[in-house]
């Protein structure tokens, strides 16, 4: 019996091959070390590759630490494209995007860390340093709410992004900053709190 001969990598996957691994690299140092104490050679070691590699894929230690934060909000991005299939309803809809957006990031090893050792770094990766990441989940969220106006779950406003970026400038704070008036710890606490206040943005 014989087996099929795998498929050879074209130059285009290799490379591939090594930014994820560079990525995944940066990822397990950052969780480990934070950013200001990784160094580009540690990555380099860590991937398996040279730190000229590093340097030429993706750029300075500030380069890295953005691919490595854009990467995990696309990852988190692409978890909640796929959601407007399983609801029929648009206030379950928005309490589901919010508790797993929330959770998710507080929950999540890098943000933890960063917070803890370099709070500074992080705060402003996602603010001063945030537009380009602010902008791909303001439009990855209005897709997902066209999609979900595909389906007929509701009828989307005329001006559906701008109602959707003040959402996700209210997802954005809550991040950031933890505590307030509203009490928002458990997912049931943060699915009341969408239902009551981000339906209403979105909804019109």
């Amino acid at each position: 019996m014989t087996t099929a001969p795998k498929t050879p990598l074209t130059r285009a996957d290799a490379a591939d091959d090594i930014e994820t691994r560079i990525l995944d690299a940066a990822l397990a140092q950052f969780q480990k070390f934070g950013f200001k104490k990784t160094t580009i050679e540690d990555v380099a070691k860590q991937a398996g590759v040279d730190r000229v590699t590093v340097y030429r894929r993706l750029g300075s230690r500030d380069d890295l630490v953005q691919a490595v934060v854009s990467r995990e909000v696309a990852n988190l991005l692409a978890e909640l494209a796929g959601m407007p299939e399983r609801h029929t309803d648009l206030a379950d809809l928005i309490a589901d995007i919010f508790v797993t957006v929330i959770t998710g990031w507080r929950a999540h090893p890098l943000v933890e860390r960063q917070l803890a050792l370099e709070p500074e770094r992080i705060v402003t990766k996602l603010t001063v340093d945030g537009e380009t990441v602010f902008a791909m989940t303001v439009a990855a969220t209005v897709q997902i709410f066209e999609q979900a106006a595909r389906k007929g779950i509701f009828e989307a406003p005329k001006d559906l992004a701008a109602r959707t970026e003040v959402a996700c400038r209210v997802v954005h704070s809550l991040i950031l900053v933890q505590g307030g008036a509203a009490a928002l710890e458990t997912p049931d606490e943060l699915a009341q709190f969408a239902r009551t206040y981000l339906v209403p943005v979105i909804a019109g």
